[in-house]
């Protein structure tokens, strides 16, 4: 049986604030030493947030799937993987989970707790970026979970990792991280103006992976109540 839904969505919510953290934290920390130098900040804001998906995904999978991410929540319960009244805890988790994270990282480095962003990330481009990075994101996520469930967590962070540098906004592709980088005036900021168009990008390019690999790879009958990474089972 799955754990406890109250255990779910506490590891959703330290899940997506450790993410956040590790977003907003390794980018203001690369701009400062980059020496302005965007190229290398962005280098080493990439390297961070991939990582610390991999060790994300490795520690709160066993326990609620390690979704730290609203438009995965929804894909999953798109797929009967999630009841959609558990998806709403989800997403609330990841969101507040998502702002606690900016403020942790913005007090780590003496900065206002909460300091809205004015980095504008706007445009059609950005937007058909976004859903880009979130199409290949659950792409990523379907067709691994469904073929080589082992390999997920490598293959998010290595995606993620990718996307940073094919995509001009450089792959949010995660409602609730976006929300939560408004929250930092910082390298990896952005302005709260440009927050509803990625969020509504970000989720039209999860529902179109979903039902492409709804076709692609369709889930056996048997498996319709697993989640998008197996919780550990207990007794």
């Amino acid at each position: 049986m799955r754990p406890s839904l109250p255990r779910r969505v506490t590891a959703e919510f330290f899940g997506t604030a450790f993410l956040v953290v590790a977003v907003v934290g390794s980018g203001i920390m690369g701009e400062r030493l980059a020496g302005g130098n965007a190229a290398l900040a962005l280098l080493a804001n990439t390297i961070a947030t991939g990582a610390a998906l991999v060790a994300l995904i490795l520690t709160f999978g066993p326990i609620s799937g390690a979704h730290v991410n609203p438009a995965v929540t929804l894909a999953d319960a798109m797929e009967g993987g999630l009841a959609w009244s558990e998806a709403a805890y989800y997403a609330c988790a990841q969101v507040i989970g998502g702002g606690c994270g900016a403020a942790a990282a913005n007090l780590m480095f003496s900065l206002r707790v909460v300091s809205l962003s004015h980095r504008t990330r706007s445009g059609p481009a950005q937007l058909f970026s976004e859903f880009v990075a979130t199409f290949g994101l659950l792409s990523v996520i379907w067709g691994c979970s469904r073929l080589r469930s082992g390999a997920v967590a490598f293959a998010v962070g290595a995606y993620i990792t990718a996307a940073y540098w094919f995509t001009e906004s450089t792959s949010f592709a995660n409602p609730a991280v976006t929300i939560a980088r408004s929250l930092s005036d910082t390298f990896s900021g952005i302005r709260p103006a440009d927050v509803p168009g990625f969020v509504l990008a970000q989720i039209a390019g999860a529902v179109a992976a979903t039902y492409l690999f709804r076709w692609l790879v369709p889930r056996p009958a048997s498996h319709s109540k697993d989640v998008v990474l197996p919780h550990r089972e207990r007794e």
